[in-house]
């Protein structure tokens, strides 16, 4: 039996909700951007008439003005956006109980069944377009293949409010000819690494012999070469699956730079207090922390550690990342632009927990409880109920609630 295998792609997806309601800005250069004065100055989405003008996305703000004066934009509506893209999913499984995300405007349908062909595909694509279009005031545009590699291929290639069908019979006269970098998976520096090699097209990916794919690029370099061959037997996950959460993280670009460790110490507060209430939330503790410094020229800087120990508390994120400013010599690198936490190696916080004799274990139950009910408040009365003392020798760098302020749905493609 043929796979049936279509992939939706939400057409300039924040803009689009952002103007159904506010349709007399229909047609007009449109686009929905970060805050300049926070420094989240970049265009996340724009309409295609501000495509066409040069606006692209990811281009900071005043680039974008250069290149369009006239652009109209909008700060994002993240509830906004989660809300449309749960009613596309709702209309996606009236199809399949297969449907897999791929961040918030994208989606896998698998409408294999017996019988079913990628004609029948390309029916079920067209109806959804126009149910999309009708009921949402939205577009998309879906590809419609026998793997989802090329299905993802093919939303891209006509937009916006098109379908488009990549079978076994014409894949190598629609697929090959393209550049490398349109293949799901090769990033910049992927492509940068094909092209020293002379493989420029996505053909020239697919003529490759897996091994030489495998010295150049190891693991990921056989992927690669697969989907470019057609061989993607990537599964369409179900609904119901649910994807195993291995790290939690959030970074913040500050205000401005932090020029001393007090500033630093700060922010670091408040990403480790957003951290550890999503893993509370998700009921994890994690006992490998990641810190990520970026300076102000731009270099960006890692290091991790792991202790004997699992924990959900900001205090201990804190404390662990704070060792880390130090030991690895990042003092040096003031003043700093953003800084990230990330928390791995979890477990479920239902697990035992060993005991000890110097009351570590009696300190993380107290500091759990009060956690918990700092939680309790911070849902009842929001995020500005309750506040940290350290935050108000800084309340600049305190403006930002990563929790709510940066919506993340990493949906990973290879598991």
């Amino acid at each position: 039996m043929e796979r049936v295998i279509l992939h939706c792609d939400a057409n300039s997806f924040y803009a689009s909700c952002e103007l159904v309601d506010r349709p007399a800005l229909r047609g007009m250069p449109f686009a929905v951007c970060g805050s300049t004065e926070e420094r989240h100055g970049i265009v996340l989405a724009a309409t295609r008439e501000a495509k066409l003008r040069g606006v692209k996305t990811a281009m900071v703000n005043w680039e974008a003005k250069q290149w369009c004066p006239e652009l109209i934009t909008v700060a994002p509506n993240y509830q906004r956006y989660i809300y449309f893209s749960k009613r596309l999913r709702w209309m996606y499984e009236q199809y399949t109980d297969r449907v897999e995300p791929f961040g918030l405007d994208e989606c896998w349908l698998d409408v294999s069944n017996l019988g079913v062909t990628l004609k029948d595909g390309l029916r079920i694509a067209d109806r959804l377009r126009r149910q999309v279009r009708e009921e949402l005031g939205i577009t998309i545009s879906v590809g419609v293949s026998f793997n989802k590699a090329f299905a993802k291929l093919g939303s891209d290639m006509k937009k916006p409010d098109g379908s488009t069908v990549i079978s076994k019979g014409n894949y190598r006269q629609k697929v090959w000819p393209l550049p490398v970098e349109e293949l799901l998976g090769v990033g910049e520096r992927v492509r940068r690494k094909l092209e020293s090699r002379y493989i420029k097209t996505i053909g020239d990916l697919a003529a490759q012999s897996p091994q030489n794919m495998q010295t150049w690029l190891g693991k990921m370099g056989i992927i690669l070469q697969r989907f470019a061959a057609g061989e993607d037997a990537t599964p369409v996950m179900q609904s119901a699956d649910e994807t195993e959460i291995k790290s939690v993280g959030n970074s913040i670009t500050a205000p401005r730079d932090m020029y001393t460790l007090e500033d630093a110490h700060c922010v670091l507060y408040v990403i480790a207090d957003s951290v550890a209430s999503r893993l509370r939330e998700i009921r994890m503790r994690g006992k490998c922390v990641s810190l990520m410094v970026r300076d102000s020229q731009m270099h960006f800087f890692s290091a991790q550690k792991t202790v004997d120990y699992h924990t959900a508390q900001a205090e201990d994120i804190v404390l662990i990342a704070t060792e880390m400013l130090h030991a690895k010599g990042f003092c040096r690198l003031l003043p700093y632009r953003s800084l990230g936490i990330t928390v791995g190696s979890l477990q479920t916080d239902t697990r035992p927990v060993q005991t000890d004799m110097l009351g570590r274990y009696a300190r993380q139950d107290k500091l759990g409880r009060l956690s918990q009910a700092v939680d309790h408040i911070h849902a009842r009365y929001g995020d500005r109920a309750i506040e940290r003392g350290l935050a108000l020798a800084n309340p600049l760098y305190n403006t930002i609630v990563p929790k709510t302020d940066h919506v993340v749905h990493p949906v990973g493609f290879l598991r």
